[in-house]
């Protein structure tokens, strides 16, 4: 590499984030944040390819040289993040580098060093359903011990956000599959109304007439007009209008495919499920040619659990969806922590049928019938 190309390390300096992107390789982007462990700082990459996210640690001392390999070579543009300002060096298409600076208004302190996000669902405003959740004290501040909590639902709202902006409507239907006390139903429908000024309705679904009459109580007492909340089940439940979003947060095993091939059928445009306890599969699984992910009672557990998942992301790709599944850190810090994103998309046939294919060689090598398959395709294939 010749000196006009190579990374200014200066920019570097007190640098609590930095961002790879303009990629001309593997990895659209990456997004490296400094963090505290038992062991003291360090950096950790989140490296984006269109469909997953890796993720690598890095000393203190390496990120000159972590970023210098990846600059300007591979990434035509590194935001460098550091208090109070934003140091952004860019590759023309010529080959011409520059760097500029600029400032990032107000900083404000926070634990993890991710001082400078801008947050959805930001601190300072008084939001009912994150005071009552004990997420924010009465004035809109975060409260001392639920700093990880307030990340974590800005997370699933950054997610949703994403999706909300391809619909490119104001009015939307969501149906949350399993709301439970849905306290996310609830932040949800707060961040679309008084953030996005959408117009949404939103229909909370759960077993529990209980839990539903109080989550109703409470919608009316917020007065969230378009948000209510109804009794049934998600095996056989029919909306009155097929929604444009499917939401299924930690739907117990098959309750997680009914839910999947209800939106399906319904022909829903976006599909959002963590799943949770992954047993069907667990109970199916065996094999003679790789019998040591089946050996070992732990190995079978999350071999059982990964199969379930990649299971369903091929079979709803089969059905036309462009599907990611994607790490996520949900509210009860479970390790349970998959998200599965699908987006209905004009996927030609001969791609639908290489998913299934790859469902199915799955399935055969490991003697799988799982529930999600047999409802799409039980009948249809004669399997």
């Amino acid at each position: 590499m010749n000196e006009e190309m190579r990374f200014p390390l200066d920019i570097l300096e007190g640098a609590f984030k930095v961002v790879l992107s303009r990629s001309t390789g593997a990895f659209r982007k990456i997004v490296i944040n400094k963090k505290s462990g038992k062991e003291g700082e360090y950096f950790q990459a989140e490296k984006y390819t269109d469909k997953q996210v890796f993720h690598e640690n890095i000393e203190l001392s390496a990120i000159g040289d972590y970023v210098s390999a990846l600059s300007p070579i591979e990434f035509k543009q590194a935001d460098c993040f550091s208090e109070g300002v934003c140091r952004t060096l860019r590759v023309s298409k010529k080959g011409k580098m520059t760097v500029s600076s600029s400032k990032t208004g107000a900083v404000k302190k926070a634990e993890d060093h991710n001082r400078q996000k801008n947050y959805l669902l930001p601190e300072g405003e008084v939001i009912p359903p994150l005071v009552d959740l004990g997420v924010f004290t009465p004035e809109g501040r975060v409260a001392s011990k639920m700093q990880d909590k307030y990340r974590q639902i800005n997370r699933f709202v950054e997610l949703i956000d994403d999706a909300v902006r391809r619909h490119g409507r104001k009015d939307i239907t969501i149906i949350d599959f399993g709301c439970g006390k849905s306290y996310l139903t609830f932040i949800l429908y707060y961040y679309l109304t008084e953030i996005r000024g959408l117009e949404p309705t939103v229909i909370g679904l759960d077993l529990k007439a209980d839990v539903i009459a109080q989550c109703n109580l409470t919608a009316e007492r917020y007065g969230y007009k378009g948000l209510r909340f109804e009794l049934g089940d998600i095996a056989g439940y029919k909306p009155e209008k097929a929604p444009d979003m499917v939401i299924s947060l930690h739907a117990c095993d098959t309750a997680t495919d009914h839910a999947i091939y209800n939106a399906i059928s319904w022909g829903t445009k976006m599909i959002f499920s963590v799943p949770c306890c992954q047993h069907e599969l667990n109970a199916q699984i065996k094999s003679d040619k790789l019998s040591a992910l089946t050996r070992y009672g732990l190995i079978k557990e999350r071999t059982a659990a990964l199969m379930t998942d990649a299971i369903r992301g091929c079979l709803l790709e089969s059905k036309g969806y462009r599907t990611n599944l994607l790490e996520f850190v949900d509210l009860a810090h479970s390790p349970k922590n998959i998200l599965i994103r699908a987006y209905k998309s004009n996927t030609p046939d001969d791609k639908r049928r290489e998913a299934l294919d790859e469902a199915l060689r799955l399935m055969d090598e490991f003697a799988l019938s799982p529930t999600l398959y047999k409802l799409l395709y039980w009948k249809k294939i004669g399997r």
